[in-house]
């Protein structure tokens, strides 16, 4: 394993995941499978989560032992305990610090605050709601709802949506890559899709030599960030189309 890494970069996420869950019930269970079921999530997505761990950590978390009467089993290594000691002692911290943050905020200003989460490249990050899920094999659309009621869909795999624990009227948060994002004045330029067509208004502008980066106001009131030809030469407050391409949108859960 490459030794830039620590235990603590595996914790860079919200330790409320299933990743720390299937530790835990390995953990209490000594059983891949069994923490699986108990976790309800395939074998497959909970192997996932210890490979995405290990990887995170660098170091083995998870020693798995074949043969026997019972099948084999599976227990934490050294490196595996002491990750989720530090994610239990995280979760704790962190539950008490929104705790008080959010009473604090309720006075000051009516409501809680959104809390930060991980840091990303991605300029697009979309609070909206699961409308609905449809698993085909190992892929699955998920259809997500902004505050305005327009639609995004995300292609995800099936392992993926079990481990984020996916279901309708989940509140999730859309992330997608601004050169996943075209833009144009002129609606019939895109194929019309059912969904991942927003509209909005420009409301800043960088241009390029071949492509403006334009930021839009979406009628939902969210921001978001797109590219045009800079031919189109748009212009602030008008009115544009702006088509994301599914692939690039990701889930994730609000921390």
């Amino acid at each position: 394993m490459n030794d830039s890494f620590s235990l603590a970069d595996a914790l860079r996420h919200p330790v409320a995941d299933k990743r720390i869950e299937i530790l835990r019930l390995i953990d209490v269970v000594g059983s891949i499978s069994q923490a699986a079921r108990q976790a309800g999530i395939s074998y497959k997505a909970a192997w996932q989560a210890i490979d995405t761990l290990t990887n995170l950590a660098g170091v083995a978390l998870v020693e798995k032992s074949v043969g026997g009467a019972g099948g084999g089993g599976a227990k934490l290594t050294t490196a595996g305990k002491r990750l989720l000691e530090m994610a239990m002692h995280l979760e704790k911290k962190r539950m008490q610090l929104m705790e008080e943050f959010q009473q604090q905020d309720e006075k000051t200003y009516g409501s809680g605050l959104p809390l930060l989460g991980v840091q990303t490249s991605m300029r697009n990050q979309l609070p909206c709601f699961v409308r609905s899920i449809e698993m085909t094999g190992p892929i699955t659309q998920v259809l997500l709802e902004l505050r305005d009621r327009s639609v995004l869909s995300a292609r995800i795999t099936s392992t993926s949506a079990e481990l984020l624990g996916l279901k309708p009227g989940l509140p999730v948060i859309a992330l997608c890559k601004a050169v996943g994002v075209n833009v144009s004045r002129d609606m019939a330029r895109f194929e019309v899709p059912s969904s991942n067509l927003l509209s909005g208004v420009v409301c800043r502008i960088a241009a390029g030599d071949e492509e403006d980066e334009l930021c839009i106001e979406l009628d939902s009131g969210l921001q978001l960030v797109g590219f045009a030809p800079s031919g189109e030469k748009i212009e602030l407050q008008e009115r544009v189309y702006a088509l994301v391409d599914e692939s690039t949108v990701v889930v994730a859960l609000f921390p």
